[in-house]
């Protein structure tokens, strides 16, 4: 087959491939691509092409097999492990909401928590037992943890109210 011949069929056959490849359930843009590789592949094999009327088929047979192989290929892949810190300190944002939350009085003791002081400091310091100091920080959280929560909800209500208003 000629150089002239094979670019005749291309320019009768390429639509053709990517009609099959459509009809296969193939998405337009990925069917035009494998259409094209599939025609520059039989070019590079033009010399394994026993029957030159056949080309168009012989083209096709070469773009289903294209696409069988991308299908077998791993959809996902793993991603690099990022090096660079994140700019912005999430957790310190999410602890200031939730402090703005809390009482004055468990929001002092939260801190102090968080300042790395132990219950026993902390009890010695108000002069009272150590049991009382983390039976003091369960309450602090379950009562920040209730006011997260009401607030979450007032929250989802008014953007419900003003999705439903439009």
């Amino acid at each position: 087959m000629t150089r002239d011949e094979y670019g005749r069929a291309y320019q009768h056959g390429y639509d053709l491939t990517v009609r099959l490849l459509l009809s296969r359930g193939v998405r337009p843009e990925p069917a035009r691509e494998v259409a094209q590789a599939a025609w520059v592949r039989g070019w590079e094999r033009v010399a394994q092409l026993r029957e030159d009327k056949l080309v168009v088929n012989w083209v096709n047979s070469i773009a289903l097999n294209l696409y069988r192989s991308v299908l077998r290929q791993p959809v996902f892949q793993e991603l690099p492990e990022l090096r660079a810190a994140p700019k912005v300190n999430l957790a310190a944002i999410d602890l200031d909401l939730i402090f703005k939350v809390c009482r004055p009085a468990d929001r002092a003791l939260l801190e102090q928590q968080m300042a790395g002081m132990s219950a026993e400091e902390i009890a010695r310091k108000k002069g009272v037992t150590e049991t009382a100091i983390r039976i003091r920080w369960m309450r602090a959280r379950r009562s920040a943890k209730r006011r997260i929560l009401r607030r979450a909800a007032l929250l989802r209500a008014s953007h419900s109210a003003r999705v439903t208003a439009r």
